[in-house]
């Protein structure tokens, strides 16, 4: 079987794999039955990327074997959504004959929705010019008059060309809800869509009977912040990166939503801001009180490294905990803290990465 293919047949089995295994390096807490969310079993990637061989007159995308390093050919890819698939073979060929858009084009980028929408990153060793802008221009409108709702970048060494934009919009539905996220090349986004809208729907059944305002740390583009909004008073959400801040503040007034608060701040430094050891000029230019804001419940989704043992000491303080983890051996080591105050009432494991070890896991805690 090429590297590539994917055995669907397969699936179930190693889905029950990773929750017996989920269920196992959990079993010292004493979680609840697991609530298991399983991906599509194919076409269920939102996000690929292939590096680009010439040879000849030809090319190809290709992967590399982690193992063996050595490179392989990849013409389709059946973890990718259908809209990467359908559009690989089309953008190569009508790349080929071109030679301003083929010189030294070394790799290619899909960001693609479940919405429709798709945007296609192409990366030169070389400085783009006027011509391969012309060029590029022409390819984008060619594919989007095939029927695809493209955008086009190209990148080179400090060098960035956008047609027309930068981002997609994409479009998640969590219960009766359809929530709108834009979502900017090279910034997070949750890779597998379908398993994306389980995710939200299950932290909104997880906060259902909630009371007060709701803390979140880690909160990327606003992709929980938006959907729990309807379960809280007001939603005060921190992230540090700059793009995915700017992405949040579209995305709230996209949803016109008016109880969320998004601010700038490591999670750190909001750990020290809420225990009072340095005042941040950057929470009073926003006019956020944070003594005002009654949060009973934290929602934390860190990064695979997890949280340092400060801030877990921080989330302590609440009375109930939401935590999304992209890596149970560092979700593991928090627990060992955070379950001297708290219990698990909801395990859950969502399959963002079907057919690999990777688990994606949720928990939710109440105070004892």
């Amino acid at each position: 079987m090429s590297q590539t293919q994917i055995d669907v047949t397969q699936y179930s089995a190693q889905l029950e794999e990773k929750a017996a295994r989920l269920e196992d390096m959990f079993a010292e807490f004493d979680t609840p039955a697991l609530d298991v969310y399983a991906s599509p079993a194919q076409h269920y990637r939102m996000r690929a990327e292939f590096r680009v061989w010439h040879e000849g007159e030809d090319l190809y995308y290709i992967m590399f074997d982690q193992q063996t390093k050595q490179k392989y050919r990849v013409d389709q890819f059946p973890q990718a959504s259908r809209l990467i698939n359908d559009l690989m073979p089309l953008l190569l060929e009508a790349i080929k004959p071109i030679r301003s858009l083929r010189h030294k084009l070394f790799q290619v980028d899909f960001l693609s929705t479940l919405s429709g929408e798709i945007l296609v990153s192409m990366l030169y060793h070389r400085q783009l010019d006027a011509e391969w802008e012309e060029a590029a221009r022409q390819l984008k409108d060619k594919l989007n008059n095939e029927g695809f709702n493209l955008n086009l970048i190209g990148r080179a060494r400090k060098q960035k060309i956008v047609m027309d934009q930068d981002f997609v919009i994409e479009k998640l539905k969590a219960f009766e809800q359809t929530l709108t996220y834009k979502q900017v090349e090279n910034s997070f986004t949750q890779p597998n869509g379908e398993v994306a809208q389980k995710m939200l729907e299950w932290a909104i059944d997880s906060t259902q009977d909630s009371e007060g305002d709701l803390l979140e740390l880690y909160c990327g583009n606003g992709n929980f912040s938006l959907a729990l909004a309807k379960n809280f008073d007001r939603v005060l959400a921190t992230e540090l990166a700059k793009p995915s801040v700017d992405s949040a503040q579209f995305n709230i007034a996209a949803n016109q939503i008016d109880n969320v608060q998004i601010i700038r701040m490591s999670a750190e430094d909001f750990t020290e801001a809420m225990e009072g050891k340095r005042e941040f000029r950057r929470l009073k230019d926003n006019n956020i009180d944070l003594q005002s804001y009654n949060c009973n419940t934290i929602f934390v989704d860190p990064p695979r490294s997890g949280m340092d043992e400060d801030t877990c000491r921080m989330v302590q303080g609440y009375e109930r905990i939401m935590y999304i983890s992209c890596n149970p051996e560092t979700l593991k080591e928090n627990l060992n803290i955070l379950s001297e105050t708290h219990r698990i009432t909801r395990f859950a494991l969502f399959d963002q990465f079907p057919y690999t070890h990777h688990m994606e896991a949720g928990v939710f805690l109440e105070r004892k």
